[in-house]
């Protein structure tokens, strides 16, 4: 049987009382006390039952995802995953909510993010562009006791930092492999449309793609990045001059986790020649778009599985505990038609 609170007492020599301040890392223990428990722990190979402490504590974890306010089909796929893993979790005592936010504000997110309440919320998994203000204000979280991950749209920068989501400078160079491949040595231009080159994903996306375009396929250029900024209106004028702009479109590289709006334009042109189309995630409408022969290919992530690892590793900060990376990784998966 592995050990218990009082087996670590014993071995200690503490009192019950000293062990559950040690544990919950509360004031009034020495500092040599806590060393000399936390000794213990690792000699007696003690594990915490957080599972039944929280029980006892009538403790239920907090966490909020936020999320852009604009957004299409992937973000509906989230949020539809976050509603499923509040069910799956709900035997955890863990619960997660949704907060949709102006991205494009920076001042805005770090003025809501200074806002919450360590009494109220545990963590946040927060999916908006980097920024100065946001990097700062989420130190800030940490401070005050709130743990925070980096949510699709960021990138692990340093070992300290967590981060859910694809290795996003892989991607990009994955969907340069797809393009090259599917070229086929036929030389022309390759047209990139992003929401924005602002988001880090964005950022690292278009690395990989130029650094395998660049080195294996130097017979296809590719064009500087489109923004449409999920407008509608926009997409409509700057994806329809940009086609209409070439005599030589070798491919399309959508680069944004929302592909229907360029997508939905490209199909509307009509007779656009034959260009290589690569896309990210999978939604209803790139799923049809695929078994429609409209796209050739998509990079994808799963939703379900984003979303458990940000409300696991949120949790395990909250209990002082190790992330299991492998089961935190998410992988890259390609779909064609043929695998759909």
């Amino acid at each position: 049987m592995r050990p218990t609170t009082k087996d670590l007492a014993k071995a200690a020599g503490v009192s019950l009382a000293t062990v559950d301040r040690v544990l919950n890392n509360r004031a009034g223990v020495r500092q040599d006390t806590v060393e000399k428990v936390n000794q213990i722990i690792e000699r007696i190979g003690f594990v915490r039952n957080f599972s039944a402490a929280n029980l006892a504590r009538s403790k239920e974890y907090q966490f909020l995802f936020l999320l852009p306010r604009s957004g299409d089909q992937f973000l509906k796929e989230l949020v539809a995953r976050i509603a499923e893993a509040n069910s799956a979790f709900a035997s955890e005592m863990m619960r997660a909510e949704v907060v949709h936010i102006h991205d494009s504000d920076p001042h805005q997110i770090a003025n809501f993010l200074g806002g919450l309440d360590p009494q109220s919320v545990d963590g946040v998994a927060i999916m908006v562009p980097e920024s100065p203000q946001v990097r700062d204000a989420q130190a800030r979280l940490m401070e005050r006791g709130i743990h925070a991950v980096a949510f699709i749209s960021g990138q692990v920068t340093s070992v300290d930092e967590d981060f859910v989501g694809i290795d996003n400078r892989a991607a990009g160079a994955t969907a340069g492999r797809l393009m090259g491949r599917f070229a086929n040595n036929r030389p022309g231009n390759i047209l990139v449309i992003a929401e924005t080159m602002h988001s880090r994903d964005s950022l690292e996306r278009r690395l990989g793609f130029d650094e395998i375009i660049n080195k294996d396929y130097q017979y296809l250029t590719v064009l500087p990045s489109l923004e449409t900024h999920g407008d509608q209106e926009r997409t409509e004028r700057i994806v329809r001059n940009s086609i209409a702009s070439q005599r030589s479109l070798a491919g399309i590289y959508v680069l944004s986790s929302e592909a229907r709006l360029p997508l939905e334009v490209i199909s509307r042109m009509g007779d656009v020649g034959d260009p290589v189309i690569v896309a990210h995630e999978r939604t209803p409408f790139t799923e049809n778009a695929l078994l429609a022969a409209q796209v050739d290919a998509l990079i994808t992530q799963d939703p379900g599985h984003l979303v458990r690892s940000a409300i696991r590793i949120l949790k395990a900060r909250c209990d002082r505990r190790d992330v299991i990376a492998s089961q935190e990784k998410i992988r890259i998966e390609i779909l064609i038609r043929e695998n759909l």
